[in-house]
């Protein structure tokens, strides 16, 4: 028995991941990874009694080479003698009107496809062929989206399925390298298929994977891998303990270290299918019964004890108030409660101060408009190739629904906003080496 088969059959056997006689739903693409975990799962499955059955979610996102991936899995099964389960989507579409990411939309499909028929088999466990190098690219995903030590912890060998609390994922090649996986193959004469959108640099994690793991590996790590999945170690360690404590402490919501209070809010705010990002989490850490909104008529806040509420929230309409305003000559108005003064200058490079900006005066021009967001809004924000919605842009960066109608913005005389409260300036009126005057824009709350 190689190395390989027989580090995998330890892991299996010391995490408890396979029992002997389990009946076992593998997960297989077709690729490297998944024929490995399939190969070395068959040839264990004789000495365990494991009743072995195939599945695999063809995304229909690589034409042609979906359907030879999907025709490799199915002969591969039938040389093994194993049954296998085959389901077929359209994931562009499904992202399309779900308004997900391609990644997201093939990720929820495929899992809702295991899950479904794990429950059809009666089928307790799937193994799924993840590997460390998956850990290390998930964990700058996960640093970069900002996520907690329990995400930052990684992918666990054992977890419930996010579609069904009562089926199990495996992982049994957690441990081996990619490196590891492509020896194994090639001494065992593996067929495999390649996918060629992981060469691609559209998605975030192959950028991950092709150009900044090789850098940080070239020039300041050689062994990152070992490095990241030491520290991934620690942080799973440390977030257990973490949540042991959130999960048995009495103490008062106020005197609990801040680690507790956050851990007790992640938890419950999951229980409700709400993302707990970190400015969400703080936001009711801080303030006891003040209601935050987390979706469409949604909000949420927390009581004094660190229970969680949740309501719904009446539609809100649109502020129709407005005012208009000449900026011929320095002057302030007040409008919406907030008080906004204004003067020219000549163009010189200043550095903006809490609650001023600069703008192009010429291309605002003399008259403009106050008024409150109204749908089909759009602005383009400083840095962006191309105007977007105010609504995307207001969910982007996490401004509270029942805020969003309260906010101002400016709009200039040929009717394009050029300022919205609490966003960047707008590209199509910044200061450039052409600006010949510039417009000072002062705000500031009085209400």
């Amino acid at each position: 028995m190689s190395d390989l088969l027989q580090r995998v059959e330890k892991s299996i056997q010391n995490r408890k991941l396979i029992s002997r006689g389990e009946k076992i739903l593998v997960a297989v693409s077709g690729g490297i990874d998944s024929m490995v975990l399939l190969h070395t799962l068959k040839i264990l499955s004789a000495k365990y009694k494991w009743k072995i059955v195939v599945a695999h979610f063809n995304h229909q996102l690589r034409g042609r080479a979906s359907d030879a991936d999907e025709k490799l899995v199915r002969r591969i099964a039938a040389k093994m003698k194993l049954p296998v389960v085959v389901e077929n989507a359209d994931v562009k579409s499904f992202a399309k009107k779900s308004k997900l990411s391609i990644e997201m939309a093939a990720r929820k499909l495929r899992h809702e496809f295991f899950a479904r028929t794990a429950r059809k088999r009666k089928i307790k466990t799937i193994a799924l062929a993840h590997h460390a190098d998956d850990q290390v690219e998930l964990f700058f995903l996960r640093l970069f989206r900002g996520s907690s030590s329990e995400g930052l912890r990684g992918m666990k060998w054992q977890s419930p399925s996010p579609v069904d609390k009562t089926i199990s994922l495996v992982r049994p090649l957690l441990d081996f390298s990619k490196t590891e996986l492509l020896e194994f193959a090639k001494e065992n004469k593996i067929r495999f298929r390649d996918d060629a959108t992981n060469f691609s640099n559209d998605f975030l994690r192959n950028r991950i994977r092709n150009e900044l793991l090789t850098l940080l590996k070239k020039n300041y790590q050689p062994s990152l891998n070992k490095t990241i999945l030491r520290v991934m170690e620690i942080f799973g360690a440390e977030s257990e303990f973490v949540g042991n404590a959130a999960k048995n402490s009495r103490e008062n919501f106020k005197k609990m270290p801040v680690a507790i209070q956050r851990r007790i809010l992640q938890v419950q705010l999951a229980k409700n299918g709400i993302a707990a990002d970190f400015d969400l989490v703080e936001s009711l850490r801080q303030s006891a019964n003040h209601f935050i909104s987390v979706g469409a008529n949604v909000s949420v806040a927390r009581d004094e004890s660190g229970k969680m509420q949740l309501r719904e929230v009446s539609k809100l309409e649109f502020n129709a108030n407005e005012l208009a305003v000449d900026l011929s000559r320095a002057g302030e108005v007040i409008f919406g409660g907030t008080k906004f003064s204004w003067k020219k200058a000549e163009s010189k490079n200043q550095k903006a101060k809490t609650n001023q900006e600069f703008f192009d005066a010429d291309k605002i021009g003399g008259k403009i408009i106050l008024r409150h967001w109204r749908a089909g809004d759009r602005f383009r924000p400083i840095g962006m190739k191309s105007p977007k919605k105010l609504q995307d842009l207001f969910v982007n960066v996490k401004i509270p629904r029942e805020r969003r109608r309260t906010l101002i913005l400016a709009v200039a005389e040929g009717g394009e906003i050029f300022w919205v409260e609490g966003l960047r300036v707008s590209e199509n009126f910044k200061i450039t080496s052409k600006t010949k005057r510039q417009l000072v824009w002062k705000w500031r709350k009085i209400a």
